[in-house]
Parts: structure tokens; C-alpha cells; sequence
């Protein structure tokens, strides 16, 4: 039996993750004796050396390493120049008096004396790596040179505070994706904080222009999954993380933009999470809206952005979540979002499932629209209610569909389910749902009771096409979590679990996962012809929707996923 592609995975993680067993990168450890943290008092030192980066304006001092430290003393240190009038460029030759300390896990130079030497400094050249060191601790303040492609795998503080966070060994994926919570998640984790290079622009400050100075002009749509050489900075820790502080820009070579996907069948379904389509109070006013557009222009933008996905992605019926919940008349935001699918395409065939009110009460719903020359609903919405759908989870939506042909029915009926279980976040979490330390974060008990309910409410045939069930949406939880476990125990297949290199559908932390899913019921699956995530959001950088006036880029934080099934009579 073929293994699915985490247990051939987890052997190489594993491996990377037992670093206390020798050296993994290819250097001589420098002499370094660090200040212990817990002194009470600093030693006053005279340290002379070379400047390495030069920092004053970013971050208010600058580093020096020497090539011959004096016993007892760090061989690179952080020079905290602020109150220190012309800091003295990179490359010179400088000698500094003052208080020796450790701030935040860096020796750091509080100077009382700082002389700039006219004779040339002792030629350093930048420690090369062309793997990831045991202990970024051994190397705090050195000069280094990273001789080995990175692959940028995330972005999402780029333009708020000039950071990309990148890997030695490709793209990092959320340790649950890949593995079962506990002990094996938690190798994966140990594994990617193995491999994990956070590259910083040496400033506190947002960009200027919000786009780092280390990287060139047409890197600006820059997206996840490329490939960076000539990585050259300071082994620097503050704010918690070590990081380089890169000395020379990059080079880039960009990941490209994938078309839209094109997936066998005869009818085709996708899933997509809105992020928050909010319409105000739909005639152009109510800005800003509780979770979503804060314009009327951003509404514009976002409208469009969701258009050209759905349109691009050419399916039959198409699951939302993250839709406001406010009703179905005329100034609702699922009809004007089916309102604009319609005037951007000439069959103007797309229609709303209408169930009256909610799904549910929270302010954001899930909601299911088709093409009606392609599908008829067969018998009225169903909604599942109570229970962690009442505050939590959001209320599942199952309508059965039967497929056309020329206005007439033409092969066997199913039935999509949007879903939306309760999110991650830990405000409000207690008892069962606390973060239980395995990997699944916060409100695992609720999403995992969510799943269970739909799993046992479906088997009541809430639909006419009992049989054929496509579970769609986000639930919130990776592959290899409690909720899509209920699922696949259950019998249920999960048409990416196979998927190499793994499928993700959204990048949180520099890794990659899927929170978003399709699950067949076993009658469904047979009927299975191709699946496919189009990576048209999660791998943006998060400013592409203000810069780019149109197209499906970036127009929500999760991918769309698309199946496609064989149903047709004919």
C-alpha cells in the first residue's frame, strides 16, 4: 500500500530535528564565551575590531567582531550607540570602551569610548553556511553568509516591519499537516525551527515604501515559494527570534503565478473562504463595516478580486464561507456578489441557495451559489443547528443538486455541505478547548463535537441525495487533525491526501497548510475525477490587493479548491 506523503516526510524531519548529534553546518565554531544574562553587574571591556553592520539609523548602534577575541570575551558583539553622534560606517576599524552586558541573548556594548583607527581593520570575510547551525546562539552578532538557496516561505510582516521568513530545505508546512498531533507534530516543529532563517532589514520601522531595501523593485509581488541566493547579514535576536540582519540585498528568483486550475468531470465544485465580505448597508454606505471593507473602494476592489476567481475557476456550484450574514434581498452581500458574477460573464446563470434567514446568527455565514443552467437544487436547504453551532461553529448549509442537460435533468443527484468550524484562536478558550500542547491550537474539543454532529447528522439523509456528499469549507483544522480525522475514520476520503508536495490552502507563520477541505462521502468518492487548490491568495504578499486594481490575486487569505466529479448520465 502506498504510504500518504507525511510518513515518507516525517523519517527526514525527524532526523533534522535530533540536532544534538553533531554538527549539520559546514563551519568551525568560533571561540565565543558568552556574558551570562543573570549578571548582576556589566564588565567594563575595551573591544577593537571591524564593523560588520552598520545599524545607527534602524536600529541605534551597530556590530564589531574581531578575528582574535581576548579570552573571556565575545568575538562579535551589538554596539548600543544611541546618544553617539557619527556612528562609524561598515568596514571600519574601530576600538570601543564601555559596559559589556547581555540584552535579549546578545553581548552588547554599552560604550563609554568609541575611537574610529585610521590603520586599515583585520580583514574578516563572513562566515559561510550551507546548512542550518545547531545553535543560532553560537553565532549571535557574527558576520554570515548563507551559501545555499532559501525558499521564501513567508511574507506576512514584509511591509509592516521588513521581515520575510525563509528556509534551508524548501517550503515549511504546518507540523499538523504533515503529522499527528503530539510527538510527531511536535518533531516537525523542532525540524522547521531547525531550518527557519528570519530576514530582517535592520530596522525597527516599517519600510518606507513597503518594500525592504534588500530586495529589488520587481520583487514587489515577490510570492511565497521562491527561491533567494546571496543571503549575507548579522546573526542578531530581539523581539524573541533570531534573525539575520542582512548587510547586502537579495537575489530572487520568483516563484510564477499559477493558472487556474482545470480539473476532469463532468461537474465541478469549489470552496472558498471570502475573507469577510462585508457590503455595509448596500447602497454604498455603512464604511466601515464590522469585519470587512473599511471603503467603498475597498469593497470595489474585493467584489472584483472574488469575481475573477470564481469566474476563472469555471465550476458548477461553489461553496462561501465567510459571507456577513444579512439576509437575501437585493442589498445583501450574496447577492450582489452573485449580481456581479453575473454581469462580468454572458451566461449570467449563477444563483443564491435562499434559506430565509442565517444560516445561524453569527455575523459571518456560509452560503452556497450554482450555475442554473448546469444544476437544479433537488428539495429545500438544510441546516444543522444547536449545539457549538449556536456561538461557535458556524451553521452548515447542505443543498442536493441534480445535473442538466439542456434544461433537463441528466445523471445522479449529490449533495455540497459549507462548512465553517470555530477558529484557532484562544480568546475565550477554557477547559477541553484550552491549547492542549499537541499541535491543534485552541477550541479543538469544539471543532472536533462540530465534525462529529455533521458526521452523524448527514447519516439522517438531512438532503434527497443521501449518498453522494461532498463536504466543503474551511474547518479550521490541518490534515492530519481531530476534525478531518472524524471524517476519514468515518470512511470519507480526502481527495488531496495523497497531493505531492503536500496541498496547502493558507501560510500562517512562514508554514503551510490546509485549513480548507473537501470530503466525499465513500458513494462520492467513486465518482471522483480531479482535485486541485489554486494558489492565487495564500502565497501573495498580503499588499497585492491595494496594488493591483484587478484579478484574482491575493483577493482572499485562503485558496479556492476545486473537484471535479463524474455524475453525467450522458
Amino acid at each position: 500500500m502506498r504510504r500518504p506523503p507525511h510518513a515518507r516526510l516525517l523519517p527526514g524531519l525527524l532526523a533534522c530535528a535530533w540536532i544534538a548529534i553533531g554538527p549539520v553546518a559546514s563551519y568551525a565554531a568560533p571561540p565565543v564565551v558568552f556574558v551570562d544574562a543573570h549578571v548582576a553587574a556589566p564588565r567594563t571591556v575595551t573591544l577593537e575590531g571591524q564593523v560588520t553592520g552598520a545599524f545607527a539609523d534602524g536600529l541605534g548602534g551597530w556590530f564589531l567582531q574581531t578575528d582574535a577575541p581576548e579570552r573571556g570575551l565575545p568575538s562579535a558583539v551589538f554596539v548600543d550607540a544611541r546618544g553617539h553622534d557619527d556612528a562609524p560606517a561598515a568596514g571600519a576599524h574601530v576600538r570601543v570602551a564601555g559596559a559589556l552586558t547581555n540584552v535579549d541573548r546578545l553581548p552588547t556594548l554599552q560604550p563609554s569610548r568609541i575611537e574610529v583607527l585610521s590603520t586599515p581593520a583585520p580583514r574578516l570575510a563572513p562566515l559561510v553556511l550551507t546548512s542550518p547551525p545547531d545553535d543560532w546562539a553560537a553565532l549571535a552578532g557574527r558576520w554570515v553568509r548563507i551559501d545555499a538557496p532559501l525558499t521564501l516561505t513567508g511574507q506576512h510582516d514584509r511591509t509592516r516591519r521588513g521581515t520575510l521568513i525563509a528556509s534551508f530545505d524548501g517550503r515549511l508546512y504546518s507540523p499538523t499537516e504533515i503529522a499527528r498531533p503530539g510527538r510527531d507534530a511536535a518533531m516537525v516543529q523542532a525540524a522547521n525551527a531547525l531550518n527557519r532563517v528570519l530576514l530582517d532589514d535592520g530596522r525597527d520601522a516599517a519600510p518606507d515604501a513597503g518594500l525592504p531595501w534588500y530586495l529589488p523593485a520587481h520583487a514587489q509581488a515577490l510570492r511565497t515559494g521562491s527561491v533567494l541566493t546571496g543571503v549575507e547579514g548579522i546573526v542578531d535576536h530581539r523581539d524573541g527570534a533570531w534573525r539575520l540582519q542582512l548587510t547586502a540585498p537579495l537575489q530572487a528568483q520568483p516563484a510564477p503565478r499559477p493558472p487556474a486550475p482545470r480539473v476532469e468531470g463532468d461537474v465541478r465544485l469549489a470552496a472558498f473562504n471570502l475573507e469577510n465580505l462585508f457590503n455595509g448597508d448596500g447602497r454604498g454606505g455603512g464604511f466601515p463595516t464590522p469585519r470587512g471593507a473599511r471603503t467603498p473602494a475597498e469593497l470595489a476592489r474585493q467584489i472584483d478580486g472574488l469575481v475573477a476567481t470564481i469566474s476563472a475557476l469555471d465550476v458548477d456550484v461553489a461553496a462561501l464561507m465567510e459571507l456577513e450574514n444579512d439576509g437575501y434581498d437585493a442589498y445583501s452581500s450574496i447577492a450582489q456578489l452573485v449580481d456581479a458574477l453575473n454581469a462580468a460573464g454572458p451566461a449570467r446563470d449563477w444563483r443564491f441557495v435562499d434559506t430565509g434567514t442565517g444560516p445561524g446568527t453569527n455575523p459571518v455565514r456560509v452560503g452556497l451559489i450554482y450555475r442554473n443552467t448546469r444544476v437544479r437544487p433537488e428539495g429545500a436547504p438544510a441546516m444543522l443547528e444547536g449545539g457549538p453551532f449556536v456561538e461557535l461553529s458556524r451553521v452548515p448549509l447542505a443543498q442536493a443538486f441534480v445535473p442538466l442537460r439542456d434544461g433537463r435533468a441528466d445523471g445522479a443527484d449529490f449533495s455540497v455541505v459549507a462548512v465553517h468550524l470555530k477558529s484557532k484562536g484562544c480568546r475565550d478558550a477554557a477547559g477541553a478547548d484550552t491549547d492542549g500542547g499537541d499541535g491543534q491550537a485552541c477550541w479543538k474539543a469544539t471543532r472536533t463535537e462540530s465534525a462529529q454532529r455533521l458526521r452523524d447528522w448527514l447519516a439522517t439523509a438531512p438532503t434527497p441525495a443521501a449518498e453522494r456528499i461532498a463536504v466543503v469549507g474551511d474547518f479550521n483544522a490541518y490534515a492530519m487533525e481531530d476534525p478531518v480525522r472524524v471524517f476519514i475514520d468515518a470512511g470519507w476520503r480526502d481527495p488531496f491526501a495523497r497531493a505531492e508536495p503536500p496541498a496547502h490552502s493558507f501560510v500562517f507563520d512562514g508554514q503551510a497548510g490546509r485549513l480548507d477541505h473537501v470530503m466525499l462521502s465513500p458513494a462520492l468518492a467513486t465518482r471522483l475525477a480531479g482535485a486541485a487548490k489554486w494558489h492565487s491568495n495564500a502565497d501573495e504578499p498580503v499588499d497585492t490587493r491595494e496594488r493591483e486594481a484587478s484579478g484574482p490575486w491575493r483577493s482572499s487569505d485562503h485558496d479556492p479548491l476545486v473537484i471535479g466529479l463524474r455524475l453525467r448520465a450522458h
